[in-house]
């Protein structure tokens, strides 16, 4: 059994690795859908309220609330394959809970880049605002204030997702293996 969770800012490159991973066959849980889902049972569009609704959840419920809710689905999903990829672990209190689940089955990928590099790519997927106007500095400042920063500093792996794409999913691909 593995559990790889990716932790990362918005345009770092969390959803290319989920992405190399869906291409071999390694099921994905995205914490953003524990939100999404959410935000649909509140009556509210997920576009204009993700990030709304993320505080809300933690401040409702406590820090690892996302976390928990995911562990279900990472769980089932273990029932079927070897390993599962988490994908957008945003703060150190969620490490906490993977841990403390998977223990040494638990893996923590942080994917950085710069500042320029992610708004590039951001502005290339014509997202230029992230969610309902919110700038990526803005987006950034919200998701470190939740721990995003700790959990970074928590990685067991790095990637430095700098390069060109196909340097970036080779190694993700190194990463999957092992």
């Amino acid at each position: 059994m593995r559990v790889i969770a990716t932790v990362g800012l918005a345009g770092s490159g969390k959803g290319e690795f989920a992405a190399v991973a869906e291409r071999a066959d390694i099921p994905v849980v995205t914490m953003g859908d524990v939100i999404r889902a959410e935000c649909r049972e509140r009556g509210l569009a997920p576009a204009e309220h993700h990030g709304e609704v993320a505080s809300a959840l933690r401040e409702e419920h406590g820090p690892a609330a996302i976390a928990e809710a995911s562990l279900p689905h990472v769980e089932t999903a273990l029932e079927d394959v070897e390993t599962v990829v988490v994908d957008g672990i945003r703060s150190d209190v969620e490490v906490d809970v993977f841990k403390k689940r998977f223990g040494d089955s638990f893996t923590l990928v942080g994917i950085e880049a710069p500042f320029k590099m992610r708004k590039e790519r951001i502005d290339h997927r014509g997202r230029d605002d992230i969610e309902n106007g919110e700038a990526l500095a803005t987006r950034d400042e919200r998701e470190l204030g939740f721990g995003l920063g700790e959990a970074l500093d928590r990685a067991d792996v790095t990637i430095e997702n700098t390069g060109t794409l196909e340097t970036f999913r080779e190694r993700a691909r190194e990463v999957l293996k092992g």
